[in-house]
């Protein structure tokens, strides 16, 4: 049963290289939205676990050719049928199986099961597409800044040399200086280049909220306008009723009718009844994935809510401190923080939340200190800049600035 579910397992599998470049709404679409959808297309398409999909009743017609013949043409119940006060006395045996009266009589057809698993699968791609976008506007940036940078924390016992442990690689302390200096200059150089970094995330979100609703839709309109109210019928019905809304959509006998020539050249009508053994399946994964499209629908609107309070407030002090220490815990000094978030614009500053997602406490403090030192203070600039001697300036480049101008010296000590 492992090996027909190995094609998921890369997706469940903890990878100590996986960079975050998103948050857990997202990921509730693209991976485990995706994942469910994968695996309700295997249990589909899996026949060891239900056998045979149909099993039709046929007396004088091979089993073989009235299997595959009803399978491929729909199946039907009779409305009439759809009767649980019928069901409870006796009257029928299955919900929508009884006489055949006449050909007037309304039936209710069913052939969903037959594209099951091929919608199933579309699901899933659609689900995936958002991400795939995110991902090729991202381009990988934050992935080449921080890769190798997870155990920073045990640097400073390298010194100058690297250490690989497995998979994962812990660099030496002058390694990560270099790291962080590079961080900082692409952090620099963003600033003033790319301003659609941004965007790009926000309209892969909202693209995740209309793929999910377009998805609701879909399977209502696929499952002929039952999906919408299945959770409250099943919820309601399952223990009541002898017949409940999953007996309607998703029947386990059904009727069929083969036609074939007899041996005078008349032709003969076969009734058959066939077992569908598949909507055993069938009704157990749109079950679930009703609660689920509910579920991510629920935390799709929070987390636009939750977007929408970043574009509004990512300049605030408070909120960003908030929001950093939600994407991981950590003290951070303020007068810093307070430098590099006021020329910020918002594609800057989720940058550097997701450099916060990635980077350790240690590591995103030594971030935080050189970005500082480029962004001083405006009402203690000119103070900082006349303290430095001229000519030193004009030789010192950025690798070398090693402090804030922010901190401000003493009164009455010289200057360096």
């Amino acid at each position: 049963m492992l090996n027909t579910f190995s094609s998921v397992t890369p997706f469940l599998k903890f990878n100590p290289k996986r960079v975050t470049i998103d948050n857990f709404v997202f990921k509730l679409h693209y991976r485990w939205t995706f994942i469910i959808l994968i695996v309700a297309t295997i249990l589909v398409c899996s026949r060891q676990y239900i056998g045979e999909h149909i099993k039709c009743i046929s007396d004088s017609i091979p089993s073989n050719v009235i299997n595959t013949y009803c399978f491929f043409t729909p199946t039907f119940t009779l409305v009439r049928h759809l009767n649980n006060t019928a069901l409870a006395s006796g009257a029928i045996f299955q919900p929508g199986i009884g006489p055949y009266e006449t050909q007037e009589e309304p039936i209710k057809r069913h052939a969903y099961y037959q594209w099951v698993p091929f919608v199933l699968f579309g699901q899933a791609l659609f689900f995936y597409i958002p991400h795939a976008l995110w991902k090729s506007w991202e381009g990988g940036r934050i992935k080449v800044l921080v890769f190798g940078l997870r155990m920073v924390g045990l640097t400073k016992y390298l010194k100058d040399k690297s250490l690989k442990v497995g998979r994962l690689e812990i660099p030496s302390l002058e390694e990560t200086d270099s790291r962080v200096k590079d961080i900082r200059r692409t952090m620099i150089d963003r600033m003033r280049l790319n301003q659609s970094w941004g965007a790009h995330l926000v309209f892969a979100e909202i693209l995740n909220l209309l793929n999910l609703i377009l998805q609701i839709y879909w399977t209502n309109a696929f499952l002929g306008g039952a999906f919408l109210s299945l959770g409250p019928k099943v919820w309601r019905e399952r223990w009541d009723n002898d017949m409940d809304a999953l007996d309607v959509v998703f029947p386990k006998v059904t009727k069929c009718h083969f036609h074939k020539y007899g041996a005078g050249g008349s032709l003969q009508m076969h009734d058959t009844l066939c077992v569908m053994a598949l909507n055993i399946i069938n009704e157990k994964i749109y079950t679930i994935l009703w609660f689920w499209y509910l579920f991510v629908l629920i935390a799709s609107v929070l987390g636009l809510i939750w977007r929408a309070f970043t574009l509004m407030f990512y300049k605030s002090l408070r909120f960003t401190r908030f929001s950093l220490y939600w994407a991981k815990p950590g003290k951070m000094d303020e007068n810093q923080l307070s430098a590099v978030v006021k020329k910020c614009n918002f594609s800057n500053w989720m940058f550097l939340f997701f450099l916060r997602s990635n980077l350790s406490e240690f590591l995103f403090k030594k971030v935080i200190f050189h970005l500082a030192s480029e962004f001083p203070d405006e009402q203690r600039e000119n103070n900082s800049n006349a303290a430095i001697d001229p000519s030193a300036m004009r030789t010192m480049r950025i690798d070398e600035v090693d402090r804030p101008l922010l901190t401000t010296k003493p009164s009455g000590s010289k200057s360096d």
